[in-house]
């Protein structure tokens, strides 16, 4: 089974989770940020990763500790549910509308690290939550998760719809990747033999 669990506590936030690669996008999740939750659901959901997340952080202070390590723990997370990487489709694209906004996301589950974010935001909040914090969260899954990750804004004008066409894009590219490659299934996906 590709599952992980994963515990992350420092002076800033304490987390603990759970992935499960060849779930049904079944979500559990509370980080004390609501707008954070809402999206946390739709990457589980669209990715059909089951993911169980507890996360206490420095809320009293702001959100960004928490968003950020919430990444740090889900990356860590998928990388050890993912092993080597045998028999995994290894790529993944989609373009994703949501109303006004229209987000593509393309990825690679190569092992190196590298994030293009074209991903304007019209305000800088929704609601209480900062929009800053989407990028940060992405860098962070990006770095620990070892994925090269583009995402890019072809258009939109809320930036509530922004931010989850985002999720929600970035979740069915890697659904893709992650599934298994049944033409190969014993195989890893790269010329080097290791990723």
């Amino acid at each position: 089974m590709r599952q992980a669990e994963i515990t992350r506590k420092t002076a800033e936030t304490d987390i603990t989770l759970t992935v499960n690669l060849d779930g049904t996008g079944v979500y559990d999740v509370q980080t004390g940020v609501g707008f954070f939750d809402h999206m946390l659901d739709q990457l589980s959901r669209h990715s059909l990763i089951d993911l169980t997340l507890r996360a206490n952080g420095d809320t009293h202070i702001d959100d960004h500790h928490t968003v950020e390590d919430c990444g740090i723990a889900i990356g860590q997370a998928l990388t050890k549910a993912l092993g080597d990487k045998r028999g995994i489709r290894r790529y993944g694209s989609f373009h994703l509308a949501m109303d006004d906004a229209l987000v593509r996301c393309a990825l690679d589950l190569s092992g190196r690290p590298y994030l293009v974010w074209n991903v304007p935001f019209p305000t800088s909040a929704i609601g209480r939550f900062d929009t800053e914090l989407v990028r940060e969260f992405f860098q962070a899954l990006s770095t620990h998760a070892g994925i090269t990750l583009h995402v890019d804004l072809i258009h939109g004008l809320n930036s509530h719809h922004i931010a989850e066409a985002a999720f929600k894009a970035v979740a069915r590219a890697l659904r893709e990747a992650v599934e298994p490659d049944q033409r190969r299934a014993d195989a890893i996906p790269s010329t080097k033999g290791s990723l």
